[in-house]
């Protein structure tokens, strides 16, 4: 009977059918194969294979240049390792890590401008925790045991020490290194980095009006990243150029120090010539009133004549007071 079925014409179209059907797909997946490998082994998939293992090797470099750098600071002090790490980011020495640096920052702005990152961040936690919270709950009211307790890890995973200390050694590291760079812009350790910081803070001053702040940082990054790349294509030229504007800066400096020079001296000269001036008189006054009497009181001018006072009598006082008494004695006989 089973025989029978077999030789069913319907039943061996279908087995037929079935074989056909196995024998296409191992003809395809055959194909598909050997295409792969053609594909794998040709010049595209080896131009990726190779522009992946540049890519790999320049992102190595770019680790292997995080170290104390050998020129430290105008106080003596020691640089990070940030300071070389930037400084061969931004000279693109190594171009596909620099390109990638830069898209990741761009893309970052771009995302925090136009994804609400907080708000997806909360919609991604309560549909997760919602799909594992039912997922046990369902699994434990059908087959007695949660789904989630089946996935649940045998251990959960913890942070190890030296990847936390690694971790606190390098955000200590990247915040001193923005808080020392600051502070070589504010001293002015470099006058022509001081100076262009300056020329950006003013712009930027004005921009803020206009610009959007998600704006102004993507403005700001890229010039940070092209500006060192524009200069290190071009620098024979740029130095070319900045060494005739240092020479006419030069050359005004010295003129306007020559002047200055001179209008000093000028004005030292005419200082000493009045303060001789002032001297001399000084001490001139100081001996006339030295040989004159400072205290003797002045002869008052008046205008009165010797005849406006009465004549000072010549005989003698005795004479005078004898006279007298005689006639005062004479006068009761005369009245008698």
């Amino acid at each position: 009977m089973a025989d029978s079925a077999t030789d069913h014409p319907v039943n061996g179209h279908s087995v037929d059918t079935l074989k056909g059907s196995t024998f296409a797909i191992k003809a395809i997946l055959s194909h598909a194969k050997a295409a792969y490998n053609q594909i794998a082994s040709g010049p595209v998939a080896q131009n990726v294979k190779d522009q992946s293992a540049k890519t790999t090797a320049e992102f190595s470099n770019l680790a292997n240049a995080r170290q104390t750098p050998s020129n430290p600071a105008a106080t003596g002090q020691d640089l990070t390792t940030y300071h070389s790490f930037f400084s061969e980011l931004l000279s693109w020495n190594n171009p596909r890590a620099s390109a990638i640096a830069y898209a990741s920052v761009v893309s970052l702005i771009f995302v925090a401008r136009y994804l609400d990152v907080v708000r997806y961040t909360f919609k991604l936690t309560w549909m997760a925790l919602g799909v594992t919270v039912l997922a046990e709950a369902v699994g434990k009211a059908l087959i007695g045991n949660g789904l989630a307790t089946q996935l649940r890890p045998r251990k959960y995973y913890t942070v190890p020490r030296e990847t936390l200390e690694a971790l606190i050694g390098d955000v200590h590291a990247l915040i001193n290194f923005f808080v020392i760079e600051s502070q070589r812009i504010f001293f002015a350790e470099n006058v022509a980095t001081s100076a262009v910081v300056a020329f950006g803070a003013f712009l930027s001053y004005y921009l803020v009006k206009i610009v959007p702040y998600w704006g102004l940082a993507l403005v700001a990054t890229t010039l940070t990243f092209f500006v060192p790349l524009i200069y290190s294509t071009n620098q024979e030229l740029i130095d070319h150029y900045l060494k005739q504007v240092s020479d006419v800066i030069n050359s005004q400096t010295e003129q306007l120090r020559q002047v200055a020079t001179k209008h000093t001296s000028q004005a030292t000269e005419i200082t000493k010539q009045y303060m001789g001036d002032y001297t001399a008189k000084a001490q001139q006054m100081l001996r006339g009133r030295s040989t004159s009497p400072a205290t003797a009181p002045k002869t008052a001018q008046s205008n009165l004549r010797e005849s406006d006072f009465p004549k000072a009598p010549k005989e003698d006082i005795k004479h005078e007071e004898e006279s007298s008494e005689s006639e005062s004695e004479d006068e009761p006989l005369v009245h008698a």
